[in-house]
């Protein structure tokens, strides 16, 4: 889908949210809370359609991945086996004069950035939030905000081969929420700390554990695309042998261009035995998996493909804008394949006049029963347009005086185009399905 901007600022981004009801700051009324944030009515219709297509390529179109929906908060001891306990941190550095902390490993000097002072040794500083179970706090009932979904699908992995009919290779899909005190949050949804994930635990047999990282790179890549992301805006990057996770054999990012530059979206990593091997240990449970029709014992490898869904929601929001002029004005417009986004169609009345009220309703319930809509009859007709292009509405159904008084059909308006189609409205259904169907082949055509 061709578009006329190949960049836009941040700050366009962030204004455009606020007054189209995409994302609010949290709490905003008592002056807010650091990099939390709130999806208003708008934006959490973008959040869950990026999780419903996620959730259906991975687990509803497949066979061999299955889902699950773990608590927030697990025993304690997941987090001393799976290493977070220890080793879940990121070093911190404190201003002396200005007592500002930063992330030490981002920084390229020893200078404070806000004040020039000097920075204090790095010290340790773990990322997971902690909370107590029980009216007493202390140490016996210690709990934490999980920092990540994986954990769970380790834990429930003996439960799920049990209860299901499951065999390796195969897959343990969960979407959630995770939480995460960084240090030093920032780029508005990109980093957080709390934010949702969508992440998938790939068994397989050692051995065979380098070919489906290769095959879940590629799915991802190819998952984003076909949602309309630009390819020229998405890259592959492997991760150095200096910078692997302690639990990973191999790990890549699949990145984004934002208007800061490239950003993760995604990390695949082969995580190896090391969970599955970590929780056997501190728990006592056998993990292993037997392979009946080999006749062989033996524990996992795990391929992970771990997404962020605010972050992709974001990427997904920042590719599709694009302004252009139209008469002299400027047209906001986001170009989101239908699938993506918030709103595929709004019935607009020509006015707000009781002749056309009760069959622009009727045209409104016959739609929203196939396609998710909106209705709106507030300002002139004009105004509804620019507002359904600002949220990325692909089409717009007008209803007008011929409408009731001689022809029973409609105007169908193309975002994109801003051509006019006129539709009975017997066959109404069928021809926003063939014009969606068009829009979405258009989204993969850079």
């Amino acid at each position: 889908m061709k578009r006329n901007l190949d960049n836009v600022s941040l700050d366009t981004v962030v204004s455009l949210c606020k007054r189209r009801g995409f994302i609010f700051q949290s709490s905003e009324i008592y002056g807010g809370i650091g990099s939390l944030y709130d999806y208003g009515p708008v934006g959490v219709e973008l959040k869950r359609n990026v999780k419903d297509q996620w959730w259906k390529s991975m687990v509803r179109d497949r066979e061999d991945v299955v889902g699950i929906d773990a608590s927030i908060l697990m025993h304690p001891n997941v987090w001393v086996a799976s290493g977070h306990v220890d080793s879940f941190t990121d070093p911190l550095a404190e201003c002396d004069e200005c007592h500002r902390r930063y992330r030490a490993d981002l920084l390229d000097t020893n200078d404070c950035p806000d004040c020039d002072g000097i920075l204090g040794s790095p010290r340790h500083f773990n990322l997971m939030f902690r909370t107590h179970i029980g009216p007493v706090e202390g140490d016996d009932n210690i709990v934490y905000l999980r920092p990540e979904t994986a954990q769970a699908m380790f834990v429930d992995f003996d439960n799920v081969v049990n209860s299901s009919r499951v065999r390796i290779p195969f897959g343990i899909a969960q979407q959630g929420k995770s939480f995460r005190n960084e240090i030093t949050p920032g780029n508005f949804t990109f980093r957080t700390r709390e934010f949702e994930q969508m992440e998938m635990e790939f068994f397989c047999e050692p051995g065979t554990d380098e070919e489906w990282h290769r095959y879940w790179i590629n799915f991802s890549m190819d998952w984003y695309a076909d949602l309309g992301l630009r390819r020229s805006k998405l890259r592959v990057r492997e991760h150095g042998a200096d910078e692997l996770p302690h639990y990973s054999k191999g790990s890549a990012d699949v990145e984004f261009l934002f208007p800061w530059g490239w950003g993760e979206l995604e990390t695949i990593s082969n995580r190896t035995d090391y969970d599955l091997k970590a929780h056997i240990q501190k728990s006592g449970k056998d993990l292993s998996y037997y392979d009946q029709p080999n006749n062989k014992r033996y524990v996992p490898y795990v391929v992970e493909p771990a997404m962020g869904a605010d972050r992709s929601a974001l990427a997904f929001l920042v590719d599709a804008y694009d302004e252009e002029e139209v008469k002299g004005d400027t047209r906001v417009v986001l170009r989101f394949h239908p699938n993506i986004a918030p709103y595929q169609v709004a019935i607009l009345p020509l006015s707000r006049n009781a002749k056309l009220t009760p069959k622009a309703r009727e045209v409104y319930d016959l739609v929203r029963s196939r396609f998710n809509t909106q209705y709106d009859e507030t300002q002139s007709i004009g105004r509804r347009y620019r507002r359904q292009d600002e949220i990325g509405t692909p089409l717009c159904i007008t209803v007008d005086f011929d409408t009731v008084e001689s022809d029973d059909a409609v105007t169908i308006r193309h975002r994109d185009t801003m051509e006019q189609v006129r539709v009975p409205v017997a066959g109404l259904t069928h021809a926003i399905q063939h014009q969606l169907d068009g829009i979405a082949t258009e989204a993969l055509v850079e």
